[in-house]
């Protein structure tokens, strides 16, 4: 397992544990007593650490590398059901967003969302989870689908924002992304976004905009990155921390500004510890909300759902 800067001492407690856990095979003494203590001690040293995560290293966790990605939740949600679905019928398919129909207990559902890569080879081919404005013209297209056959839409967000290089700007990214959020704000059909990473900037909201919008507690949400927020006001990376702070990018500061819907708790740790614990977390909660969702008129959901959106952001002048 990999551990970040702030994760030291849990490391040095498990490099501990393993040794005895060897010495005990090699000498054959038993020493389930040591182990169990040793295994509080860690759970103790993850429980005091990750209770006062500052901003920034809140961000550092949703990057973790042993963190899940889209397609892991997918698979376990689904039980292997899942069928991608590809392309964009205008340029290609963007390997960056997946979607497809998949099973949810019996319940058939659209599931979306941008795919990172778990190796090097792999982060390249999915351009690390940075779609191309194909990628969101594909999503669009799958969302489209799930409303014809009267199907509910989940997305996943985990993207270090859509991708900015020169092609992208050229094929309409900027309209790739305004298209959906006007189709999105109007789809007839139950929509879920989840956040279960990174949440950056117009690559996120290209396919964030759901009558649920909900955050797993190790993420982040925001217009733009700690690091290119520091770069552009003090032309540097140094100020990163104190630009994660005042960006108030954590899942409390969003729901804190009723920005989002709720908050998805992780095992203890994050969700790079148990990821099985964390899938089951996730679709327990997607299975609850679509229970409520599906009890609403259409008309009366789609309604609720312009109506929040438009709230975020108005202030009343006579309250100030």
């Amino acid at each position: 397992m990999n551990y970040l800067e702030f994760e030291k001492p849990i490391e040095e407690l498990q490099t501990q544990l393993e040794k005895i856990q060897e010495a005990a095979i090699k000498s054959g003494m038993d020493v389930s007593k040591i182990t169990s203590e040793m295994e509080e001690k860690i759970k103790e040293a993850r429980t005091k650490i990750y209770g006062n995560l500052t901003p920034w290293q809140r961000v550092q966790v949703s990057r973790h590398p042993d963190r899940p990605y889209t397609l892991a939740y997918i698979d376990y949600i689904t039980g292997g059901t899942f069928m991608e679905l590809h392309g964009d019928r205008t340029v290609k398919d963007d390997k960056a967003m997946v979607g497809g129909f998949g099973s949810i207990d019996g319940k058939t559902v659209m599931f979306i969302g941008q795919q990172k890569g778990i190796n090097t080879k792999m982060r390249q081919i999915r351009n690390f989870g940075m779609p191309n404005p194909e990628g969101y013209r594909k999503a669009l297209r799958l969302m489209k689908l799930a409303e014809k056959f009267n199907k509910p839409i989940v997305t996943l967000i985990d993207t270090p924002g859509a991708f900015p290089g020169l092609e992208a700007e050229e094929r309409g990214q900027g309209e790739a992304i305004a298209r959906n959020l006007l189709e999105m704000s109007q789809l007839k059909v139950p929509v879920i976004c989840i956040v279960i990473g990174e949440g950056a900037s117009g690559g996120a909201l290209g396919i964030g905009i759901g009558d649920k919008v909900l955050m797993l507690e190790n993420t982040w949400y925001s217009v733009i990155s700690p690091e290119s927020c520091s770069s552009i006001l003090w032309r540097n990376w140094n100020n990163k921390e104190r630009a994660a702070e005042a960006l108030k990018l954590t899942p409390n500061d969003m729901l804190g500004n009723k920005l989002i819907d709720g908050i998805v708790p992780e095992p203890i740790g994050g969700a790079h510890t148990n990821h099985d614990e964390t899938f089951k977390i996730v679709k327990d909660v997607i299975l609850k909300n679509l229970a409520q969702l599906e009890k609403l008129d259409p008309k009366k959901r789609v309604a609720q759902r312009i109506d929040k959106f438009c709230a975020m952001g108005v202030v009343n002048e006579e309250e100030l």
